[in-house]
């Protein structure tokens, strides 16, 4: 890889191969040329190469002339809440999410305190791509100053959505699994204001991960085991940022990534109908729920902009996404997995069931994802195909193709960065699902 990875919201890349210094300095001053005047917060999801980075970032800035707010080790969620307390004028969370420890990235904010816009983040690209960067003489440079409280806004807000006095009562045993990311730094803290009792795994935030960061069944295998010789209540495990939960019950038995969004939205819905927001190729548990609780639902594009930007147009209650990012707007328009452990939290305590249970109140699906080589210059063909094929389905061109059935789906999206096309189905079995990935992919394959 010669290239870094580059979306309208950022981009990644590995560490002395597609990123280096130089590649991040003209990207934030890019997105520092598209944005209102101000400072900017910088924060960093405690990667090893993170600090390295926070260093060339806060420098370029400081080049062109912003003030930079530097907030060290903070989760990405938590950098959208500090955009709006200190008045700056946008963000830039340095981090690579899931991807592995040789990976870092960038990510860009507005001053609204959520990830840019897909408009603007275009012009930001095509700045970047100019490659030029207005530096400024030596009595304009910025100053970078750095802000000692990271984590009581964010925990104040989070806190003013859920009952706290009923959740200390319950004294839960949590484990919190950091995996020595960003999520500890305010993990802790909620944990043990929410009263619980709290064992925290991989809490120093040096990137020196002890498992493969995605938080999957298998690459959580460890900790599910850990979760159970603690005698804990619930587990949850944060991906390095701290934007994705993942759960696991009492028994170490994983319930993953797409029940955090569900379990979040059964709850809320019970206390706060309203509208709800999920991306198409979310789990449709979320969707039955809506209907459970007779309140609209819509679906965007895949990418947290997209399911913002459709949370605004309909005044969500909750939106988000189903690798365990919940969005809350009433505490931050970005996923967190601290809403999501405070919501389940309360969910618990407010009926006096295990997570276990309330998981198994849910609609029951299976989701499988698999993904076909295919050059990009086929798939507008091999989508037309596919609808021809599937044609006894309904079908939806929002982003890719969408193919729905009566309590089952399809989707076959185009990679923005391989040339590959991933299909992702949900059924009621894992075997129906299955049956439909391999139903699509060799109709495909005609087109490789």
């Amino acid at each position: 890889m010669s290239e870094p990875i580059i979306s309208v919201s950022g981009l990644r890349g590995i560490i002395g191969e597609s990123l280096s210094p130089t590649i991040a300095a003209q990207y934030v001053c890019a997105l520092a040329a598209k944005l209102d005047p101000g400072s900017l917060v910088v924060a960093r999801d405690g990667r090893a190469t993170g600090a390295m980075l926070a260093n060339a970032v806060c420098g370029a800035l400081a080049a062109v002339g912003r003030p930079v707010i530097d907030a060290g080790v903070a989760a990405t969620p938590t950098l959208g809440v500090l955009i709006g307390q200190l008045g700056a004028a946008g963000g830039i969370q340095i981090s690579a999410s899931h991807n592995p420890a040789p990976y870092n990235g960038l990510k860009a904010f507005g001053a609204d305190g959520r990830v840019i816009s897909a408009k603007r983040g275009e012009a930001v690209l095509a700045q970047y791509r100019q490659g030029t960067m207005a530096w400024v003489d030596h009595a304009s440079v910025g100053q970078v100053t750095s802000v000692d409280d990271t984590t009581t806004a964010h925990w104040e807000r989070i806190a003013a959505t859920v009952d706290v006095e009923r959740i200390r009562h319950r004294r839960f045993r949590v484990l919190l699994d950091s995996n020595h990311g960003s999520g500890s730094v305010l993990g802790r803290r909620l944990l043990e204001a929410l009263g619980c009792q709290v064992t925290v795994m991989g809490g120093t935030p040096d990137g020196q991960f002890a498992h493969t960061p995605e938080p999957t069944a298998e690459n959580l295998a460890g900790v599910l085991a850990s979760v159970r010789e603690a005698q804990a209540d619930i587990g949850f495990c944060q991906d390095p940022d701290a934007d994705r939960l993942a759960v696991i019950d009492a028994d170490g038995n994983y319930l993953g990534e797409e029940y955090t969004l569900a379990l979040c939205a059964d709850h809320i819905l019970r206390h706060r109908p309203g509208p709800v927001v999920t991306n198409c190729s979310t789990s449709r548990m979320s969707e039955d729920l809506a209907k459970r609780y007779q309140v609209p639902f819509f679906r965007s594009a895949v990418g947290e902009a997209n399911v913002v930007d459709v949370m605004l147009a309909h005044d969500a209650v909750l939106g988000g996404e189903g690798n365990g990012g919940a969005i809350d707007p009433r505490v931050v328009l970005v996923r967190d997995s601290f809403v999501g452990m405070a919501q389940i939290l309360d969910a618990m305590a407010s009926r006096e069931l295990p997570v276990a249970q309330l998981a198994a109140e849910l609609p029951r699906y299976e989701i499988v994802k698999t993904k076909v080589g295919l050059p990009s210059n086929q798939v507008a063909d091999a989508l037309v195909a596919l609808e021809k094929h599937f044609a006894d389905a309904q079908a939806d061109t929002l982003d890719g193709l969408r193919l729905d059935w009566p309590g089952r789906w399809l989707l076959v999206r185009a990679s923005n960065t391989e040339p590959i096309v991933r299909a992702i189905a949900e059924a009621s079995t894992a075997d129906q699902a299955q049956a439909m990935c391999d139903e699509a992919q060799a109709v495909l394959a005609r087109f490789a």
